[in-house]
């Protein structure tokens, strides 16, 4: 799944006028990047949900061929959770979600196929690809989780300052989703309550990953990527 409702707020004036998804890197809109990745490692099929500026989205994907592309229609914002679940009968028992607004250089073994690698759908409900925050670039903030050297992950504490990210790339698998209602709602409880059952992993991206929150973020993976031979 392609995550791809947002209002990109932090994006404006930029996204006054086009959905963040569809903003341009390296020649190539945001979401396209996203869904190249996963055609790149075998995935035929993928689930996109859209809201904001849905028409532009639409004709956007329209003009792709490969893979299968299904929309999930939102008329109002789910959040990350809801909209997840309510595209979850589209979706297999496990499966990737891409945040739409994330661009990511894979290092020597894609950042995907080390997640289906590190995936055990028998112990795990979702598997996290995270990022060094003293490496990612046009990121300010004070990180999310710190990881043991088991993989096992926590929250950052109030007045901690921890040294990963989530780098809006996850294997979910759908008994995430138990017990939940329709409607909007985060996937920070339901990460949380897979933290406290052990039922939580996550790995950390060995390439180059790009923050694009904001139009000044936008600017600097420009120029950072002027120097890059993008990869197709």
């Amino acid at each position: 799944m392609v995550l791809a409702a947002g209002l990109g707020t932090r994006l404006r004036p930029i996204t006054d006028r086009i959905p963040k998804p569809l903003v341009s890197v390296g020649g190539r809109a945001l979401i396209d990047h996203a869904i190249d990745r996963l055609a790149e490692v075998g995935v035929r099929k993928v689930v996109v949900n859209v809201h904001y500026k849905a028409e532009m989205m639409v004709r956007h994907l329209e003009g792709r061929s490969h893979p299968e592309i299904t929309l999930s229609h939102e008329d109002e914002l789910l959040e990350t959770g809801g909209g997840i679940l309510k595209a979850l009968p589209l979706l297999d028992d496990f499966f990737y979600v891409v945040n739409s607004d994330v661009f990511w250089l894979n290092g020597k073994v894609p950042a995907l196929v080390r997640l289906a690698r590190a995936w055990d759908a028998e112990r795990l409900d979702a598997l996290l690809l995270l990022q060094r925050t003293t490496t990612a670039i046009g990121y300010e903030g004070r990180g999310d989780f710190i990881l043991d050297p088991l993989g096992r992950v926590r929250r950052r504490g109030e007045r901690e300052v921890a040294p990963h990210l989530f780098a809006g790339v996850q294997i979910l698998h759908r008994r995430l989703f138990d017990g939940q209602p329709p409607g909007k709602r985060s996937l920070n409880p339901l990460w949380d309550r897979a933290i406290a059952r052990d039922r939580l992993a996550a790995i950390v991206h060995d390439g180059e990953w790009y923050h694009i929150g904001t139009p000044e973020g936008l600017s600097l993976t420009e120029t950072r990527l002027a120097t890059h031979r993008i990869e197709r």
